[in-house]
């Protein structure tokens, strides 16, 4: 049956969109359900990092035509899609987006809420409401504006066009393209690698700049002086700071736990 799953290991939790059959399109059950997933995810002291992908070859094919209609319907605009974009986007910790196949609509949505995006080399992007006369949510069309700027946002919307993995990493919609016969062991080793830093750190970090890039200068300046006050409370400095000097791995001790 479609669905979300999502497994944990080593301070890794993997949210896989669950539709194989039909290129991992998102039924309406399955957009209700990022938010609840993603909150006992923000709660779990012991994931550190969430990598969100899809089942198979493919990301997302985006949000399931025969449900469409009841998709976009809620109280606000981009309905249950809007929902879900938000609860990734706002999410606490570090994610990234494992993108192969294809990544089209409202896949593109997702991944776009994420932090950090990795694309195979075979992956194929495409932002598609031209194709179906619909109208993007704004949530939507400010986060491919923020990523990927307005005239890219522009093109991608009007055309509907599909382009390619080392395109979209032209157009600044991802990050890296990894050569697919290497993808997934190089997005467990990036995955295991984000999990050792410090999540005093990451998770300051990705709250600060998300509120700079929104523009919201004063508040960043309150969130700053709270994160100051939860270093100077935390021994992860310390602990960085003795195993440089010692060349040892960190053993980061800071959770959410004490936010």
């Amino acid at each position: 049956m479609p669905g979300l799953r999502v497994t944990t290991a080593d301070g890794v939790a993997t949210l896989t969109i669950d539709n194989a059959a039909r290129r991992n399109s998102l039924t309406l059950s399955m957009w209700k359900q990022f938010g609840p997933l993603l909150e006992n995810l923000a709660d779990d002291p012991e994931v550190k990092v969430v990598v969100v992908r899809g089942e198979g070859d493919n990301f997302s094919a985006g949000a399931d035509i025969r449900d469409l209609a009841a998709i976009f319907e809620g109280p606000t605009d981009g309905g249950w899609v809007t929902e879900a974009e938000d609860a990734i986007a706002s999410f606490p910790k570090p994610t990234i987006a494992a993108i192969d196949g294809f990544c089209v609509g409202g896949g593109w949505e997702i991944a776009g809420a994420c932090d950090i995006r990795i694309a195979s080399g075979r992956a194929q992007f495409g932002v598609t409401p031209a194709r179906i006369g619909i109208i993007y949510p704004l949530s939507g069309i400010q986060r491919l504006v923020t990523v990927a700027g307005p005239a890219i946002a522009k093109l991608l919307l009007l055309t509907g066009e599909l382009i390619d993995a080392n395109r979209a990493y032209e157009f600044g919609m991802v990050t890296r393209v990894v050569d697919p016969g290497s993808f997934w062991p190089a997005v467990g080793e990036f995955a295991a690698e984000l999990s050792t830093r410090s999540q005093l750190s990451t998770n300051a970090m990705k709250e600060l700049v998300d509120l700079l890039a929104a523009g919201g200068h004063a508040q960043a300046g309150s969130r700053l002086a709270f994160w100051q006050q939860q270093a100077a409370a935390s021994d992860d400095a310390a602990i960085g700071a003795a195993a440089f000097l010692a060349h040892t791995d960190p053993q980061f001790t800071w959770s959410r736990s004490l936010d």
